[in-house]
C-alpha cells in the first residue's frame, strides 16, 4: 500500500482533491487503465479492461469514475456524431482523426498558434477560446485493405 505522502504526491489524487473528490481504488484503476493504452476507448471498453483487474467493479462505477476524471480535467471526452463517447487521456492540444471504416480514433498533432496564424479567418470581433479539430477519412490499415 502506498504511503499517505506518496498518495498526496499522485497527480490523480491532487486533481481529485482540488475538485473536492477523494481518491478511491476504483478511480485509480480506471485512470491507470486509460493511461496504459491511449486509444480513445468507450466506457464499455474501459469497463471490460478494468474488470480484468477488478472483477467486482460495476459499469455504473466505471461511468462515475470517468465522469469525475473528466470533471477534474484529467481526461477529455471525445464525441463524434451519434457514436458512443470516447475518453482521451492525452491532455496536450491535439486533434483527432476518425477512420470511417474501422471506427478507430487517432491523435493528431496540431501546429501551435492563433487561428489567423493557422490560416483561419474569423469575422471581426470574434475570439477563439478553444479549438476542436476533427478529421475523417481512412486509416492506413483500412486503406491497405482497399475498404474505401
Amino acid at each position: 500500500m502506498k504511503t499517505e505522502k506518496a498518495q498526496r504526491g499522485n497527480p490523480l489524487n491532487r486533481a481529485l482533491a482540488g475538485s473536492g473528490f477523494r481518491m478511491t481504488r476504483q478511480r485509480q484503476t480506471v485512470y491507470d487503465t486509460l493511461m496504459s493504452q491511449r486509444d480513445h476507448p468507450t466506457a464499455d471498453e474501459v469497463f471490460g479492461r478494468v474488470k480484468k483487474n477488478m472483477p467486482s467493479i460495476s459499469l455504473a462505477t466505471v461511468y462515475n469514475c470517468l465522469d469525475k476524471l473528466v470533471e477534474c480535467g484529467l481526461v477529455r471526452q471525445v464525441n463524434r456524431d451519434r457514436d458512443s463517447t470516447r475518453y482521451c487521456a492525452n491532455l496536450r492540444e491535439h486533434g483527432h482523426f476518425y477512420c470511417r471504416d474501422c471506427g478507430t480514433v487517432h491523435d493528431i498533432d496540431l501546429p501551435s498558434g492563433r487561428p489567423a496564424e493557422l490560416g483561419l479567418s474569423l469575422p471581426p470581433g470574434f475570439r477563439v477560446d478553444h479549438m476542436d479539430v476533427n478529421l475523417r477519412g481512412v486509416c492506413p490499415e483500412c486503406g491497405a485493405r482497399g475498404q474505401s
